[in-house]
């Protein structure tokens, strides 16, 4: 399943913003029953007329666009005021009063900023399986927040709108670390998740939320394209709970010419947060005719074994044409099938098929015995047959952060 994706309402200017989200729930079934109500608190109120206000983010007016700015960490001070970005990959060298290619980060004077510290463009209540994650609190919520800006530049991505803009070139709320931890605590979300957008270009805001969070027991889980380097990536480990991995193919021609990044960079994240005790899941979107060979899905699933282990859950993603590949199809269902089955074949013990509502392949499977213990349709969880994390039925561990 791919990161999932927010609705974009059109202001009278024409320009897209995403809309902000915050709903007062008690359970699932409240939040079902109340999703369409006036009674909905949104953060985008504040700037394009919506329900209700959410107090305490309101929008911030244009001159304290400074509450935003911290400075950022994982940098290098060079000569003649230059600076060189150690968050990601790239290693931008950035001249005075220049940004990086994310656009969220700026050279001021030979010190660097975060320009998005608490600068909230989209937050919604989801389910935690939308995100996806599988083995991470099933049937629970997560509040989902994001900023504005990427490191890489996806052609299929879903959330354009906000990804690929320099975070001034869209509407934002100020929302602290402590007030986000407060409005999961109250809304009955247990996990927080960095999401929609790329949590690594919001790192600083990432870290310091989910102490926050933890400080009043709830949890934080990151959705990333894992485009990151091995020290902040480190110590991204130590503060949250669990990581997944959007990998957008097993080629490094496919992420050239489609991601603009590089595949060596991603595989080498995952190595790293299996290595940190780090709970990780992993989304393959398969994008037809571009990453859906046998071949890369069987080379794909002998990696994960052999690197990562087989109790990794992957999860072969139907793709939907968006952005800049509106030309391909939807990823047909035999496809999907076929990469379970090559991934099954190799060992791998939880293989799941998304955006498929109602497929057997969403449910999980104890590899032992082979009965579902954990029931799923579409984003909604049914019956749960483990008992301290093991399968009900033949007593099997089943990894997973399960309470």
């Amino acid at each position: 399943m791919k990161s999932e994706k927010g609705t974009l309402p059109e202001t009278p200017s024409g320009m897209s913003i995403p809309d902000s989200t915050l709903v007062a729930v008690c359970d699932r079934r409240s939040f079902l029953r109340t999703a369409a109500l006036p009674c909905i608190a949104t953060c985008a109120s504040a700037f394009v007329g919506g329900p209700l206000a959410a107090p305490l983010l309101a929008a911030p007016a244009a001159e304290n666009d400074a509450q935003f700015v911290r400075e950022a960490q994982f940098y290098e001070k060079l000569a003649y005021k230059k600076i060189k970005c150690k968050l990601c990959p790239r290693e931008c060298v950035i001249d005075d009063r220049e940004r990086g290619y994310c656009g969220a980060r700026e050279n001021r004077g030979g010190t660097y900023y975060t320009l998005v510290h608490s600068r909230v463009v989209t937050a919604h209540i989801d389910p935690i399986e939308k995100k996806p994650f599988f083995h991470v609190l099933p049937g629970t919520l997560a509040f989902s927040i994001a900023t504005a800006g990427c490191n890489v530049n996806c052609k299929m991505c879903q959330n354009w709108e906000i990804s690929q803009v320099r975070p001034e070139q869209v509407r934002a709320t100020y929302a602290p670390p402590a007030k986000v931890a407060e409005l999961a605590r109250e809304n009955r979300c247990p996990a927080i998740a960095y999401t929609y957008s790329e949590p690594v270009i919001f790192y600083e805001y990432v870290v310091d939320t989910a102490q926050a969070a933890h400080e009043v027991g709830v949890r934080s889980v990151v959705v990333t394209g894992g485009y990151v380097s091995e020290e902040p990536l480190k110590k991204l480990c130590k503060a949250v709970d669990a990581i997944k991995v959007d990998l957008k193919a097993y080629s490094e021609k496919f992420y050239k010419e489609v991601v603009n990044g590089e595949l060596k960079h991603v595989l080498n994240t995952l190595v790293t947060i299996r290595k940190q005790g780090m709970w990780n899941e992993i989304v393959y979107l398969v994008v037809p005719t571009l990453n859906d060979s046998d071949q890369e899905f069987q080379g794909l699933a002998r990696w994960i074994k052999s690197d990562l282990g087989p109790d990794v859950p992957l999860h072969f993603s139907r793709f939907h044409p968006e952005y800049l590949l509106k030309n391909l199809p939807p990823t047909p269902l035999e496809t999907l099938e076929r990469a379970k089955a090559i991934a099954d074949a190799e060992g791998l013990h939880y293989v799941y098929i998304g955006n498929v509502p109602g497929h057997p392949a969403e449910s999980t499977y104890c590899p032992k015995c082979r009965k579902v213990v954990v029931e799923r349709l579409g984003y909604t969880v049914g019956a749960v047959h483990l008992k301290h994390g093991k399968c009900e039925y033949c007593h099997t561990p089943i990894p997973g952060l399960w309470s």
